[in-house]
């Protein structure tokens, strides 16, 4: 569709340029300095782009992530490829012991929604389907590693064990379990990512401090992912990050079906329903959508952030929350001049400029309007998809952006915009 005063085909252009030039042979870095290496959920998203551009090389991109999974079924949220001074904390922090270093936590499994987005959209399904089905039993087992190193007492959902494991590091969400987390005995460190981006973009020393000393926590327990979870002073359960594993089992289903793997698709299923049965307890009825669980403290988190909207991506179409959280999008939307903010502005913590305290971020616009269009509400959708298209016309391929006056914050040229640029193509 064509979307007056925004030049497409230059947009098109210069998302293909970005992808081509942070490509290092197998892997998309996510920007160049500042990111220097493979990012687990950043690779997923990512590859819904290249499947725009080439199937192959969207399909190998996971290959790549998933080559470098841990015997237990866990995906680490960074692959080290090869040596890089310019990121902080290095393989030499995680001391993980893996022939290629990763670190020793996860992020947000979007895989199973990746794929399945890809052997639906194939182009060249004979291709496609072959590697897809050669990598369910890899998703399936990630998945089984979440059910019990993350939800020990079965509850359905299951804990980040780090900020960083939600994707959404700085989020408001965490302030109250992170400020359990102590910082003794950390040493001295130099920063990276201060050198590349405005430190008022980024998250404060004083996260910092608590992010590396659950690091060091973890590592000195050999990273034994069974004894983690209850080592861990921060431990909360995310809304965001469980519909995206609901999702991902749905869509692990899905695919399990159709490719003739019935027990994966079984188990599969019986994860995507234990989980949407769960996420009720997460529902905030004073914030009007879901929240954190802060599952050392044994409460709901005060904190609308956008964690507390993905539900609309895992919730079966008619759920009774859904129209709930359609408002809460709706009302987010007239609050800013560019939608979606990652916090209400309502609230007196929301920073625009941030990381996840506020600035919106494509990548999550695109999860927010994949739910929409699953309520009915596709022209909601192609509204998001819209506007995102506008903001990356006038304000160039930023990590995230202000949600009030529409300037690129953090990293530059980044290949998840540039992905979800070229899904907004299609969409808008």
């Amino acid at each position: 569709m064509t979307n007056p005063g925004i030049d497409e085909d230059r947009l098109r252009t210069e998302a293909r340029a970005i992808l081509r030039e942070n490509d290092l042979g197998g892997y998309t870095i996510p920007t160049k300095g500042l990111y220097p290496f493979q990012w687990n959920w950043d690779s997923c998203l990512v590859a819904l782009g290249l499947a725009h551009v080439d199937e192959d090389r969207a399909l190998t991109e996971i290959e790549t992530l998933v080559a470098h999974q841990w015997p237990d079924g866990m995906i680490p949220h960074i692959v080290f490829h090869a040596d890089h001074e310019s990121y902080f904390p290095g393989p030499d922090v995680w001391g993980t012991a893996r022939a290629t270093p990763t670190s020793g936590i996860t992020q947000p499994p979007v895989l199973g929604y990746a794929l399945r987005r890809l052997l639906d959209g194939a182009r060249d399904r004979a291709m496609v389907a072959p590697r897809v089905a050669a990598l369910l039993p890899k998703v399936a087992a990630w998945h089984r590693w979440f059910a019990s190193a993350r939800d020990p007492e079965a509850t359905g959902l299951v804990a980040i064990l780090h900020p960083w494991e939600s994707g959404r590091d700085n989020a408001i969400d965490w302030d109250d379990a992170l400020a359990r987390v102590p910082t003794d005995g950390i040493g001295s460190y130099v920063r990276r990512d201060t050198t590349h981006v405005d430190a008022a973009q980024r998250p404060t020393k004083e996260e910092y401090d608590r992010y590396l000393w659950l690091v060091q926590r973890f590592r000195r327990l050999g990273w034994n992912q069974a004894a983690l979870h209850d080592a861990s002073p921060f431990r909360v359960v995310d809304p965001g990050f469980n519909a995206i594993l609901i999702r991902s089992a749905e869509d692990l289903a899905a695919m399990a079906r159709a490719l003739g793997a019935p027990e994966i698709a079984a188990e599969a299923e019986g994860q995507a329903g234990r989980g949407r049965a769960a996420l009720d307890g997460l529902w905030h009825e004073g914030l009007g959508q879901y929240a954190a669980f802060d599952r050392a403290a044994g409460t709901l988190v005060e904190s609308a952030s956008i964690g507390g909207l993905l539900p609309l991506m895992a919730l079966e179409p008619g759920h009774p929350r859904a129209d709930a959280l359609v408002g809460r999008v709706a009302g987010l939307r007239s609050a800013v001049r560019h939608p979606v903010p990652s916090h209400d502005p309502a609230d007196p913590r929301f920073d625009r400029l941030r990381y996840w305290r506020g600035p919106l971020w494509l990548i999550a616009n695109r999860l927010v309007a994949d739910g929409l269009g699953r309520h009915g509400r596709s022209d909601a959708a192609a509204d998001i998809a819209r506007d995102g298209l506008a903001l990356v016309a006038r304000s160039g391929f930023g990590e995230y952006f202000d949600p009030l006056d529409g300037r690129a914050l953090g990293g530059k040229r980044f290949s998840w915009t540039a992905a979800m640029v070229l899904e907004f193509l299609e969409m808008a």
